[in-house]
């Protein structure tokens, strides 16, 4: 209940970083999620700081907000958040940096916990919806490092 997608870019871990920390930034890279704002008095990545994105799910609907709260923020290297729904984690979603010669390697990776409900989910709808992820997160941060390397120049 869980994938990763991996891409090299030429930019430098602060530049990677600037984009995908600022979640207000995610309409311009996300086939799904097509804005954000922070809430709960929340300004900027830090952990335990609060958003809203509002998702279209598969690109085409149904369309929705989701509060997620984040759980990894340690600039140039990790951020990361939870899609919360009733006070439960439904899905976690990270993106990890790593330097490399010439630039950043990055990880888009989601997971799914293991309850009940989601095993069942995922059982019935989990290779489909796998392959949706990530296809997702590939044009995620292809995205991305178009910007990335654009401002790097």
């Amino acid at each position: 209940m869980r994938g990763s997608v991996t891409v090299r870019m030429a930019a430098s871990p602060e530049v990677v970083w600037d984009l995908v920390s600022d979640v207000t930034r995610i309409g311009e890279f996300s086939p799904e999620t097509f804005e954000a704002r922070w809430t709960r008095g929340s300004t900027g990545p830090e952990v335990g700081a609060h958003f809203k994105g509002h998702v279209r799910r598969n690109g085409i609907g149904p369309v929705y907000w989701t509060l997620c709260r984040v759980t990894e923020c340690v600039p140039e290297r990790d951020f990361g958040f939870v899609v919360e729904m009733n006070g439960q984690d439904l899905n976690h979603w990270r993106y990890q940096l790593r330097p490399v010669d010439g630039g950043t390697e990055v990880t888009e990776s989601f997971e799914l916990p293991a309850t009940g409900l989601l095993r069942l989910y995922w059982a019935i709808l989990g290779p489909l919806r796998g392959r949706t992820n990530e296809r997702g997160m590939r044009q995620t941060l292809e995205r991305i490092r178009t910007i990335a390397e654009q401002s790097s120049r």
